[in-house]
């Protein structure tokens, strides 16, 4: 069956009436802040202490903009007789969000969960070179981080809690389990 000449005209322009009739909402940005999903992607958050200076992030990074200073710090051994250790600190931490598309990359590659997406958008600035925000800005982005979402109450325990629990129930039923008392003058 051939279409009717001129049908997809007369359902675009009732589109277009039925869109013109209804009430525009309209949402006062400055003065109320706007619903985001829990997911967004706003600006990353540095959690400095996961943080182990693989340089993983900055490896996979397309656009090349963050920027990681280390150094070689000697570690004593733990116990008396066991050798030194060295490690890396960290000196500098930088992200340059003039540069950065939010791809995200840099949060899925980091094994150490050391980066996170907070859901916060108002840090624009006046000069370019504010954009770029050392260590100590990230961390503060991390108070804006929102917590990660519940487990599916029917889900399966992960093992690592399960094998946990069941330690821990097993050592609490041995403290607590009376030991015999053996009679007096008995020999043991």
């Amino acid at each position: 069956m051939a279409p009717i000449p001129g049908s997809g005209l007369a359902k675009g322009l009732a589109v277009t009436l039925r869109t013109m009739t209804r009430k525009t909402v309209t949402e006062q940005y400055p003065d109320v802040q706007p619903e985001l999903p829990p997911r967004t992607r706003g600006v990353i958050g540095l959690f400095e202490e996961n943080c182990t200076v693989c340089m993983l992030c900055a490896r996979e990074c397309p656009d090349w903009c963050i920027y990681i200073d280390s150094h070689k710090e000697t570690v004593p051994p733990a116990a008396p007789g066991g050798r030194e250790r060295s490690r890396n600190v960290l000196d500098r931490f930088a992200i340059d969000f003039a540069l950065c598309m939010y791809c995200g990359i840099c949060i899925e590659v980091c094994p150490f969960d050391a980066l996170f997406w907070s859901p916060e958008f108002e840090y624009a600035e006046t000069d370019i070179h504010e954009l770029t925000h050392e260590r100590d800005k990230l961390r503060e982005w991390m108070w804006t981080v929102p917590s990660p979402p519940a487990l599916d109450p029917a889900a399966e325990e992960p093992k690592e809690l399960a094998s946990a629990r069941k330690t821990a129930e097993k050592l609490a039923a041995s403290q607590a389990e009376p030991k015999p008392d053996t009679p007096e003058g008995a020999d043991s």
